[in-house]
């Protein structure tokens, strides 16, 4: 059996627990719906085990074990941190972590009823992250290149999602992401930048953000990737509202930001595409949020 065919099921999570961490082996545990780079258990109340699923690399997961602790206690929402490390073993050859849970429902699956309060939420969130990081902080990768150098992701999202069924025109899109990949380089400090803010990495509770999680994609460089969240997660108007009270940036980090989040969009719209036409690793619910954000995007200058 190779290492994508296996079936991480309940019992083979409590299995793993009793081998590594027989403490906390008989508390409840049921599987979280969601999920794509990493399959999540809740544990108890309070705790959640992350196990590798499309992630190749056990990177995302030390990066997370790595840098988690040392950002959690500066931030002004709640976010994962690593209780327990899980190794790869016999029974199972992926990385594994038992984290703290973040309770909230993921806004994917509802929708913020407070829009002025989340913009405030979440420029405070992204200002308290947005500092200069050490030397030794991951730098970019797939996530944190300017928009110039990630044309290719661009346009394949771009081709394959089906916009003439939700009355998109690609050349509206395509001239936001050429405004973005005209702009010059992030000219400020390496800063810490969560990387991957969209609506199925974010939990919601009161009608408000509540909490971030999967900061898988976490690195140190340009804050443009996530000021792209002003338009991915909050409803109309919340960009205005973000922009006035997250600290200034120049306008081409806002057109950056922009482009940004016209991919995200699309990306989202692929994957709710590929849900709904049963594809595997579809997310039919990632659709409308997508839609939506896009639509947000095309009409705003920020």
């Amino acid at each position: 059996m190779t290492e994508p065919e296996i079936e991480v099921s309940e019992d083979l999570v409590r299995a793993l627990l009793r081998e590594q961490h027989p403490d906390l082996a008989d508390r409840p545990l049921s599987e979280v719906a969601g999920g794509w780079g990493n399959q999540m258990w809740r544990l108890g109340d309070d705790l959640a085990v992350r196990v590798q699923r499309m992630d190749t690399s056990p990177g995302p997961q030390l990066k997370e074990r790595r840098w988690l602790p040392v950002l959690a206690a500066r931030l002004p929402l709640p976010i994962p941190t690593p209780v327990r490390d899980g190794s790869p073993s016999a029974r199972l050859p992926k990385m594994w972590t038992v984290m703290t849970w973040v309770p909230g429902t993921p806004l994917d699956q509802t929708a913020i009823t407070r829009g002025d309060h989340a913009a405030d939420v979440l420029a405070a969130f992204l200002q308290a992250l947005h500092v200069p990081a050490p030397p030794e902080a991951p730098g970019a990768s797939d996530f944190g290149t300017h928009p110039r150098d990630s044309r290719d992701g661009f346009e394949r999202f771009l081709g394959a999602v089906d916009l003439d069924a939700f009355g998109f025109a690609a050349g509206d899109i395509r001239a936001v992401w050429d405004e973005a990949a005209a702009t010059p380089p992030w000219p400020g400090p390496r800063v810490w930048v969560h990387g991957d803010l969209h609506p199925a990495n974010v939990v919601v509770a009161d009608g408000t953000l509540a909490g971030v999680v999967d900061f898988g994609a976490l690195f140190a460089g340009d804050p443009a990737w996530d000021i792209a969240a002003a338009w991915l997660l909050l409803p109309d108007g919340g960009a205005s509202r973000f922009f006035d009270r997250y600290p200034p940036v120049d306008e081409a980090t806002v057109r950056r930001a922009r482009g940004l989040a016209a991919m995200k969009c699309l990306f989202l719209m692929l994957m709710g595409q590929n849900g709904e036409r049963g594809r595997p690793g579809g997310k039919p619910n990632w659709g409308p949020a997508g839609r939506s954000a896009l639509q947000r995007v095309l009409r705003s200058q920020a």
